[in-house]
């Protein structure tokens, strides 16, 4: 008999070689209906695989990520089953599970193209896979043995990753004809998935490698009911209506051109008054918790990037090197602006008194991004960072990072993000080469950081192998109208640049000292931020953020005049306003700019005129009724003042 510990940690005895299905079972027949798969000691397994040993177990459903990573993992395999079938001669690249639904990467054949209008086809297939209740079994295989299967079946992309494992380590999944070389897990067999739609297919490299074959990614998602499909696709559609590129396009806030370079926006008026207003929200912030500001330039030596390991970590995604007439002298286009506010520190001594040290910098970086990963705004080969860095001793850090994430709490308060999570990422503990410091400072910045939340009463989920290559992160996940996550601000400990640097203090023992560094950047970078702004609004943005708060409609030629006096004294309250003088009916302005997202419309006639006063409408359709313009401009000054201090306690 073996022991298995429940997450409420109650324990029931059970027979050697169980599973977790047969667990589920056990103890309700709805729990087993509703199984996906089962963690056993953390690890996810197969529902169908035995337990061995004493184990910690928990039955994972559909709510569960891992539960629904494993539906999605064997939902690619379907596809790749149908696909296999229709095109014969296909080959596999991988197809992992995504944040929503799946993809695989196929190379069809020479002259062979999967199009939208095969989709259907596609999805009827895999319904019958479905509907045959096709078993999904794992095999343990020697690497000999793997290597002898996909070379027969001529899958080259398999072979390469097969040459890559250690014996021992590999598995493979069969259900019906189709096999995979694939870690799992799976769900027991394919009728365990109900609802099926391909999304999407677009091209993608080989490995990610521009110099390799360019395969077609095909996404898809599936549920375990056909309701829930069809509110993800109502929920996709909405997802278009709010893309940022679209929306920031109509909006006149941003472009691209292909003369300047791809991934490199344009910021237009607009787009350019929306970022300043961010920017200046977030210095003033920054100036109340003592933060200096400072500017550095675009570009550093290569051996400072070399000194910082961001050469080694960042070199084959950045520019390459800039080559001077000085023989063997070569600047990069920096990739992080951390190295330069380390530089800032070191021109001058530095005493315990002065400790804290807050440098801020809206600094723009540059990372080449292949062009298949370019997206909008959120992915671009320069970007912008609202980066600053902390320079404090040991025994500040904690109050530091408290007071990081304050100024976070404070931008997501007036921004309307309430619903959020926090991530603390640690190092991967099986794969320590990949960072940089000594155990020790690691021990001491995670712990740091962990500590910082419970006394915050921070509510986080650890994930073990995300931090950051010199030190761990706390990230904030933050959830759009959709509900889609988006990774924004972050605070990193790091104990290693500040060894790199060589940087010092002297402390009131005076003798040297190493400070503590915090990176930290509550937007990560104006760009994303601003994609993931409009998408969450629809480009309806907050009143003190809006690039246009208000556009006065004259209801005729006749009041155009004082419609640009009413703009020209809304200035001077530093209101941002335009005029509407078309010569169209008022009901067809009114229509055209609620389409622009304006929170205000002044509509001015005679009666207004006279008494120098606006009727005001606001976006939506919300009649505010006829006031004095001296009232309006007050209380909208009001209003936006209680938006960007809803986050101060």
């Amino acid at each position: 008999m073996i022991k298995i510990t429940f997450p409420d940690a109650s324990v029931r005895e059970y027979e050697k070689g169980i599973t977790g299905l047969e667990i589920a079972e056990s103890i309700s027949r709805r729990l087993a209906q509703d199984a996906l798969a089962v963690s056993v000691n953390g690890e996810t397994w197969d529902l169908t695989r035995p337990i061995e040993n004493d184990s910690d177990v928990n039955i994972l459903k559909w709510e569960d990520e891992q539960g629904k990573h494993a539906y999605w993992h064997s939902s690619a395999h379907l596809m790749a089953e149908a696909l296999q079938m229709l095109y014969p001669g296909i080959k596999f690249g991988i197809g992992p599970a995504i944040e929503n639904g799946f993809y695989y990467d196929v190379d069809p054949g020479e002259g062979v193209v999967i199009k939208e209008a095969d989709f259907p086809l596609i999805e009827k297939k895999m319904m019958e896979l479905i509907a045959a209740k096709e078993d999904i079994k794992r095999k343990n295989v020697t690497k000999d043995d793997a290597l002898k299967m996909f070379s027969e079946k001529d899958e080259n992309y398999k072979v390469e990753l097969i040459n890559e494992l250690e014996d021992g380590t590999i598995t493979t999944y069969t259900q019906g004809v189709f096999t995979d070389l694939c870690r799992g897990p799976h769900v027991p067999n394919t009728s365990y998935i109900r609802a099926v739609k391909i999304l999407s297919s677009a091209g993608a490299y080989w490995r990610g490698d521009e110099k390799r074959p360019q395969l077609t990614r095909l996404y898809g998602i599936t549920f375990p009911k056909k309701k829930m499909l069809d509110e993800y696709l109502v929920l996709l559609e909405e997802a278009k209506k709010r893309d940022h590129r679209k929306v920031g396009k109509e909006l006149q806030l941003f472009t691209f051109s292909q003369t300047v370079g791809s991934g490199l926006p344009l910021w237009l008026p607009k787009g350019t008054q929306l970022r300043l207003k961010l920017e200046d929200f977030l210095k003033k912030i920054q100036l109340e918790f003592d933060y200096q500001q400072v500017m550095t330039p675009h570009i550093g030596h290569k051996q400072l990037y070399v000194k910082s390991g961001h050469y080694a970590k960042y070199g084959e995604d950045s520019f390459k090197p800039i080559k001077t007439p000085e023989e063997g002298e070569e600047f990069l286009l920096r990739p992080m602006n951390c190295p330069h506010h380390c530089e800032i520190y070191k021109a001058f001594p530095h005493s315990y008194k002065d400790l804290p040290l807050r440098l801020a910098e809206f600094g723009t970086v540059y990372r080449y991004e292949q062009s298949g990963e370019l997206h909008g705004l959120t992915r671009v080969r320069g970007f912008t960072q609202d980066d600053a860095h902390i320079f404090c001793t040991p025994d500040q850090v904690k109050g530091e990072f408290l007071k990081v994430v304050d100024i976070i709490f404070i931008i997501f308060k007036a921004l309307n993000f309430e619903n959020f999570e926090a991530q603390i990422s640690l190092r991967d503990p099986n794969d320590r080469d990949k960072y940089i410091g000594s155990d020790e400072n690691w021990e001491k910045a995670e712990r740091a950081i962990i500590e910082a939340c419970e006394e915050k009463g921070l509510k986080t989920k650890i994930e073990l192998g995300e931090a950051a290559f010199y030190g761990p992160k706390l990230d904030f996940m933050v959830k759009d109208a959709l509900g889609r996550r988006w990774q924004l601000g972050t605070i990193q400990v790091d104990y290693n640049l500040p060894e790199r640097f060589e940087l010092e203090y002297t402390g009131a023992d005076n003798q040297k000292h190493r400070p503590v560094m915090i990176h930290r950047a509550p937007f990560g970078s104006m760009e994303r931020f601003v994609a993931l702004l409009i998408e969450h609004t629809a480009g309806k943005f907050p009143l003190w953020l809006a690039p246009t708060q208000a556009v006065v409609l004259p209801v005729s030629e006749k009041f155009n005049d004082y419609a640009y006096n009413i703009v020209k004294e809304l200035k001077k309250f530093d209101i941002r306003a335009e005029v509407d003088d078309r010569n169209e009916k008022v009901g067809r302005k009114i229509r055209d700019n609620e389409l622009k997202r304006i929170p205000y419309l002044l509509i001015v006639g005679e009666k207004e005129a006279e008494n120098e006063e606006v009727s005001v409408r606001k976006q939506g359709g919300e009649d505010k009724g006829i006031v004095k313009l001296h009232t309006f401009a007050e209380n909208i000054l009001h209003e936006q003042k209680e938006m960007m201090n809803a986050g101060r306690g």
